[in-house]
């Protein structure tokens, strides 16, 4: 049996439309099936989810204060330390002693600032020792280990603090910052409270050294008269009596040991002996 193929012949209308693409329907707005639609929101991650937040451990797992808390602390007590210095400590006193033994020696700029601050910085710490030793083992090495909270060691290194500066302040002093605070007077020292303790504290501490300095300018001031005189007497108006004055200052100052005689003078004024 044999098969003939026969073939076909289309009109050229029918095969133009056959091998035309097939249009496409218009998609109803927010139709899933169209590419083009915008994709729904998504929710965003809450805070505290492990994903979207970071946590910081306050504590170690054995209770002690983690570095990155060390580092906060250390970092916050270095930026108040020099008002700290200022103000707690005996550092305006010995500055200022020694301020005024310079300009009692006619010598404006020598020893310069930084010098002399660096001597009140460095005896400050001689003198403060006792206290340093006690606010570091009361506070500071418990709050390490994990035996006190950061309040607790905050009240715990205040308390030597205070009882050094009850120690070195005038009942006046404090009687006046507490009539100007307009509040009552307090039944015992350890009442006072530091609002009114730490300027009282700096009250005292500029009128002690302003006595040091006073004492310190006489024999100098004594030098200059005599000078003045002898100047007079031979008629040598024209000449400053300070250029004469200052070799007869500081021979004294160096006769005398002056230095050791002042540092020895702040040092027993806190020390009592």
């Amino acid at each position: 049996m044999q098969i003939s193929a026969q073939t076909v012949h289309l009109p050229a209308a029918h095969l133009q439309a056959a091998q035309a693409p097939q249009a496409h329907l218009p998609l109803a707005p927010g139709d899933p099936t169209d590419p083009t639609a915008p994709a729904d929101p998504t929710d965003p991650a809450s805070p505290s989810s492990p994903d979207g937040g970071v946590t910081v451990q306050i504590n170690g797992p054995d209770g002690t204060p983690s570095s990155a808390v060390v580092t906060l602390i250390g970092i916050t007590l270095l930026s108040v330390a020099p008002a700290l210095l200022l103000m707690m400590t005996s550092f305006t006193k010995i500055f200022v002693v020694l301020a005024m033994t310079r300009n009692a020696l006619a010598l404006p700029n020598i020893p310069p600032n930084q010098v002399l601050a660096g001597l009140a910085l460095f005896l400050s710490f001689f003198i403060m020792m006792p206290v340093l030793t006690d606010v570091n083992n009361l506070a500071v090495q418990p709050y390490l280990n994990g035996n006190l909270d950061f309040g607790a060691a905050i009240e715990a290194a205040s308390k030597p603090l205070q009882t050094f500066m009850l120690a070195h302040t005038r009942q006046e002093d404090i009687a006046l910052m507490t009539r100007a605070a307009g509040m009552d007077n307090p039944a015992s020292a350890a009442d006072v409270p530091m609002t009114t303790l730490i300027p009282s504290f700096m009250i005292s501490e500029l009128r002690a050294a302003f006595i040091i300095g006073f004492v310190i300018f006489i024999p100098f001031l004594i030098i200059d008269i005599v000078v003045s005189s002898a100047l007079m007497s031979m008629g040598m108006m024209m000449l400053p009596p300070v250029m004469v004055s200052l070799p007869f200052k500081i021979l004294l100052f160096i006769l005398v040991d002056g230095w050791g005689l002042v540092i020895t003078a702040l040092i027993q004024s806190y020390r009592g002996g």
